[in-house]
């Protein structure tokens, strides 16, 4: 019965496309070292959409909140372990249909600058691990900071108005970096990044002759990239239903679009819908938030084993992260 078979998504015959329904937790804008969190995570569901209603019903049923709207909070408070437990669990409805991409905030400032002064990512991950505990506290976070001033579209405060403000504040933060006597690979990085100025004042100018449409600091584009490559991995095309987002502009799908093509993803579109209308693009927002509340914990050493345990089947192996310790307990390597 080839052609025929159901695949899970929505109904759809083997051989056309998957539908996945997706959802974000953490979103800061820009404002990736100074916002509200430190983990941002992006869920993906494969699931018909009337076995998405049900679990979701049986999630309302079993809370029992007065919420119209149900969130990630409500299966995060203690006294809903159980539901948390079963939603994450084999025996839940989402497992082995869902998928969590995750991004640390801080390393993707340090990776996104090194790209883009150096040409390329590498470098950053040495730098980013060498961390506070090489450079100090002060100087390490005053280096973050400068950085994701540098790459922000728009500028806050002094910046607004003077494009050099942030250049100069980053160069100044990479000579304190120097003088701390890193070891090899984070010196070498440093040293290149202090040969930079002339491609960070070209990108400054840049921003401020016409803001640009694409920014450099957004983790959402990258990741709905990575919940298309995941999906598609099998040779099956994928489209995506995303819960609507004011940065998911037509100019921005149309990256995505392009991104994935060129990265040799069968991504087939990707349409917004309003998540209240949507059952599986719920449960892509519980997954998100849930995901990034226990990833957060992990990376703030307050991480609780048992739903680390449950997260793990979920996580994409190429989240952006980099903490060594924190991952290491998140993906049981």
């Amino acid at each position: 019965m080839t052609g025929k078979r159901d695949d899970g998504a929505s109904g759809t015959p083997a051989g056309a496309f998957l539908e996945v329904a997706c959802d974000e937790s953490g979103s800061d804008g820009e404002n990736l070292t100074g916002g509200n969190t430190d983990v941002f995570a992006h869920a993906g569901v494969c699931l018909p959409v009337a076995t998405a209603a049900e679990a979701v019903l049986t999630v309302r049923n079993r809370i029992r909140s007065p919420a119209e709207e149900y969130k990630a909070n409500h299966l995060l408070r203690e006294k809903h372990r159980p539901v948390l437990e079963w939603l994450l669990g084999p025996s839940g409805p989402i497992h082995g249909h869902a998928h969590v991409h995750l991004t640390e905030k801080a390393y993707f400032v340090v990776d996104r600058t090194v790209a883009l002064l150096l040409g390329g990512p590498a470098g950053a991950l040495p730098l980013f691990r060498a961390g506070r505990r090489t450079f100090g506290e002060d100087s390490w976070r005053e280096f973050l900071t400068s950085a994701n001033r540098l790459l922000r579209v728009r500028g806050t405060g002094t910046d607004a108005g003077d494009p050099a403000a942030p250049v100069d504040a980053f160069f100044r933060a990479v000579d304190a970096l120097r003088g701390a006597r890193p070891p090899s690979g984070p010196a070498a990085t440093l040293e290149r990044l202090a040969a930079a100025r002339p491609r960070a004042d070209a990108y400054r100018a840049r921003l401020a002759a016409a803001p640009a449409p694409i920014p450099v600091l957004d983790p959402l584009l990258p990741a709905v990239v990575a919940t298309a490559a995941h999906w598609s991995a099998a040779g099956r095309p994928v489209r995506l239903v995303h819960d609507r987002q004011n940065t998911l502009t037509p100019e921005r799908i149309a990256w995505i679009e392009e991104r994935a093509r060129l990265g040799g993803v069968r991504l087939d579109g990707l349409r917004l819908v309003h998540a209240r209308l949507d059952a599986r693009v719920q449960l892509a927002d519980f997954l998100a938030g849930i995901a990034r509340t226990i990833a957060s914990d992990a990376l703030g050493g307050r991480g609780d084993a048992v739903l680390t345990g449950l997260l793990r089947p979920y996580l994409d192996a190429s989240s952006v992260w980099g903490d060594e310790g924190s991952w290491r307990r998140l993906a049981g390597d």
